[in-house]
């Protein structure tokens, strides 16, 4: 399908920032899908693709981010856009089938008995009690009556709690006795606890969706001279969203662009993929990435504190090293010196070498972008995991794959898959500078082959869209990779809003 643009469309992919040529590149890709990813084996420690760290280790780590550390510009980088809408589903689901009170819904809504049972153990549930006293109804009285539909709807509807529209980031997650704290809080504590640069500045950065904008520089401005008093710190936080040129075209089945009401192009967010430009963005040694719902309260905070700074230490070491041998390059390296830096690259960074290598090959492998994932023991959550991949090229790498990527109807590559012992829970530490100070242009890393297509319902219409390379797979998917295992402990999503009573979630 040709893509010929009318002069209304020209004008709608200018104000977006999109060329014709990459919107034709976006269909050619519907129409041509994407290669599944070849998986070679999965990254484990008995093959060395995870490196699990011993006592003695663990305590070098640490020590060393203390001391190299010191000086680097450290920054906390957290995807926050999505809404809490999903964290209500089952809430949703059930006040759209009961209307005021409701009869034995038990065996049909078995986690929304579990949410009513547990109410008033929710870091919210203060906040939804003014709320309906507000308008003059009692929380209580409603709860002992059943009317359970009414509750709901002041949590969830915008004119009420508004918790079905809000951003996970500002929803109440965890409670102090008469305190509570949002996800955004608690990251601004872990900031201060493994974060903190040399001069007591705490930098971290939300990519945020244009709607929450105002919701964040309010509940920023409201928290920021608290916790910089509390902590003894300097808060500067940055918000960016997803930039409009990273959109993707929406079609139908047979390919063909898809218009609105009034005609003009549909388009969609390209996924947390298209945040690959935030990243590229951001200035700073060596960036924290961790999930805005996976948090935990203070009494929980420990392992994920030391494991932080063990895998920085890590990271710094590596990339000291890495700098070494890069500069060595530089020079004129004889025969004996090229083959120590080989070895290097194999033993230390786990990097395919050919076997014709010369200074040039080395110094193309060593300077890239660099990361240490932490990766936890799979205890069945879904999403990416840690492989041993190959490549169109033929080269062997390690990377954090999507179920989506692999073909899992080849019984060979979905043996390698259900093989796989450890899960990936987006526990990031990313160094983007090279060793000449000046920092990657990241989206020259990326594998552009890794995306998305995936088929929704609009109406009476079935819409393709389309999502660009995962932030962490194929965003990264050229960066030197290492995994390295971390407690399962330092895991603590929130997916739905039961997992807020998990023993994780609660007071200590």
């Amino acid at each position: 399908m040709i893509f010929n643009p009318t002069s209304e469309d020209l004008t709608q992919l200018a104000e977006l920032g999109l060329s014709v040529e990459q919107v034709q590149h976006q269909i050619d890709h519907f129409k041509e899908g994407f290669p599944k990813t070849r998986l070679d084996a999965p990254a484990t420690p008995d093959n060395g693709g995870i490196k699990v760290l011993d006592d003695k280790e663990i305590a070098r780590y640490e020590k060393l981010y203390r001391t190299l550390g010191k000086g680097q510009r450290l920054l906390k980088f957290v995807p926050a856009s999505g809404a809490a809408t999903r964290m209500f589903k089952s809430l949703y689901e059930f006040s759209a089938t009961y209307f005021g009170v409701a009869g034995n819904f038990a065996k049909e809504f078995p986690e929304v008995k579990e949410f009513l049972e547990n109410i008033h153990s929710f870091a919210f549930f203060n906040d939804l009690k003014t709320c309906m006293m507000a308008s003059d109804l009692d929380i209580e009285d409603y709860l002992q009556r059943g009317d359970y539909s009414t509750v709901i709807n002041f949590l969830l509807k915008e004119q009420y709690l508004g918790y079905g529209s809000l951003p996970k980031a500002l929803l109440k997650f965890h409670r102090y006795g008469t305190v509570q704290r949002t996800p955004l809080e608690e990251h601004i504590v872990e900031g201060a606890l493994y974060a903190r640069n040399t001069d007591n500045t705490v930098n971290l950065h939300f990519t945020i969706s244009p709607e929450h904008r105002a919701g964040f520089r309010r509940k920023i401005a409201e928290v920021k001279q608290y916790y910089e008093s509390t902590f003894g710190i300097k808060l500067k936080i940055t918000l960016s969203e997803q930039k409009h040129y990273t959109d993707i075209i929406a079609v139908d089945e047979q390919n063909n662009p898809l218009r609105d009401e009034n005609g003009h192009l549909i388009f969609r967010p390209g996924g947390h993929g298209a945040l690959i430009e935030n990243l590229n963005e951001q200035r700073a040694d060596l960036i924290f990435i961790k999930n805005i719902d996976n948090v935990v309260p203070d009494w929980m905070k420990h392992t994920t504190v030391i494991y932080k700074q063990v895998l920085a230490g890590l990271l710094l070491d590596l990339k000291q090293k890495t700098f070494d041998m890069l500069r060595l390059l530089d020079g004129q390296p004889d025969q004996k010196t090229l083959s120590k830096i080989a070895r290097f690259a194999k033993d230390e960074l786990d990097i395919m070498v050919p076997e014709n290598y010369d200074a040039k090959t080395l110094h193309s492998l060593l300077n890239r972008p660099m990361r240490v994932c932490g990766m936890v023991k799979n205890l069945g959550e879904p999403g990416g995991g840690p492989f041993y991949t190959i490549d169109t090229k033929g080269r062997r790498s390690l990377q954090i794959v999507e179920s989506a990527q692999i073909n899992r109807n080849d019984p060979e590559q979905d043996k390698l898959f259900q093989a796989s012992t450890h899960f990936n829970p987006v526990d990031l530490i990313c160094s983007t500078r090279n060793y000449r100070g000046r920092y990657f242009d990241l989206r020259q890393y990326v594998d552009p082959m890794t995306g998305f297509i995936s088929k929704k319902s609009k109406g009476a219409i079935t819409l393709k869209s389309q999502e660009l390379p995962g932030l962490w797979n194929g965003a990264m998917a050229d960066w030197i990779t290492l995994f390295v295992e971390v407690p399962v402990a330092t895991f603590n999503p929130v997916k739905t809003v039961n997992d807020l009573l998990r023993k994780e979630h609660r007071e200590g």
